[in-house]
């Protein structure tokens, strides 16, 4: 016998059908945490042969009014029998595949490249970065841990600044989604102007100041009176037009994660979404003066305070594209 035979179609898995049956299209997790589909057109009955199917372009129903872009990664959530772009931390929700194209909130599906994965152009957590530790005597941090990098700050009564950029970068006349899942556990217990987190693209950093970047878009939290600042905000800068920090209407709970997408397909018009809700549609963020290229950007400051703050990136990547 040679070193290998064929046993069955890669793509097609069949198994016995357990207690309670399976329906034609039922979606399930396959114990090595792949993502399959019942095929046929009919329900199977405990005892028969099932067949699963693990690749392909499939559509399911997609949870009500949360868009979901091209190329994103879909969750199946179990509580609901939806794909999701949202991924609880709770309740067993594992990875579908990717959006094969924009399935936006009025949208009752989504199709999806089955177990298919995103392939970054760059990707903060995965390539190379830049950090400079502004301080005089604190002790501000930048800590890589499992799945995420920590900005701390220390309760040194100076100006600190951390900052996390990447060394790659993407020309401005490329199209690109940028994705960031982001926890803000502490935004600092100081009035506003003593703590400023951006996070988004830019075309370079700085030493005390993110709003003096002259390209630039971000998701802006302020420092907060009491511990946790809660309004989510948007800007952005291209060396000619400025959209200051505008109040996307989404607020965060300190300690609890949550995403933000920039869909930089057009960059006169540039999209935002929070929670995979689209944003503050009608301001107008956009880059087309920039003259880039731009950057994965992490950037923390505070002034001369001794308030601590705390920010932690889970997921920051751009996914560039020739084909929209």
């Amino acid at each position: 016998m040679g070193e290998a035979l064929l046993y069955k179609d890669a793509d097609t898995i069949n198994v016995t059908v357990p207690t309670g049956g399976y329906t034609s299209g039922q979606v399930l997790q396959l114990p090595d945490g792949r993502a399959a589909y019942v095929e046929g057109l009919r329900s199977l009955d405990a005892g028969e042969q099932a067949s699963l199917q693990v690749r392909g372009q499939v559509t399911l129903p997609k949870t009500a009014n949360l868009n979901i872009l091209k190329g994103c990664k879909v969750w199946f959530d179990r509580s609901a029998n939806t794909a999701t772009p949202l991924r609880a931390e709770a309740g067993g929700d594992f990875y579908l595949g990717i959006a094969l194209y924009d399935s936006l909130a009025a949208a009752a599906t989504v199709t999806v490249m089955l177990n298919e994965e995103p392939v970054p152009t760059i990707d903060l957590l995965r390539d190379v970065s830049d950090t400079v530790l502004v301080k005089t005597a604190g002790t501000p941090s930048l800590s890589m841990l499992p799945g995420c990098a920590r900005m701390q700050f220390s309760n040194t009564a100076e100006a600190q600044k951390v900052d996390m950029l990447s060394r790659h970068s993407l020309p401005i006349d490329i199209p690109f989604i940028a994705e960031f899942e982001v926890n803000i556990v502490d935004s600092g217990d100081a009035a506003a102007a003593a703590v400023d987190i951006n996070i988004g693209l830019a075309n370079n950093t700085h030493a005390s100041d993110g709003d003096a970047i002259t390209e630039s878009i971000f998701m802006h939290v302020d420092g907060a009176d009491t511990n946790g600042a809660v309004n989510i905000n948007m800007e952005s800068d291209d060396g000619t037009t400025e959209v200051a920090a505008t109040d996307t209407t989404k607020d965060f709970a300190a300690g609890t994660p949550f995403t933000f997408w920039i869909d930089g397909r057009d960059l006169t018009d540039i999209q935002v979404y929070v929670e995979a809700v689209n944003v503050l549609p009608a301001s107008v963020f956009k880059l087309n003066a920039a003259t880039g290229p731009l950057k994965i950007l992490a950037h923390m400051e505070k002034g001369a305070n001794d308030t601590l703050a705390d920010g932690w990136i889970n997921r920051a990547i751009v996914r560039a594209m020739d084909v929209e």
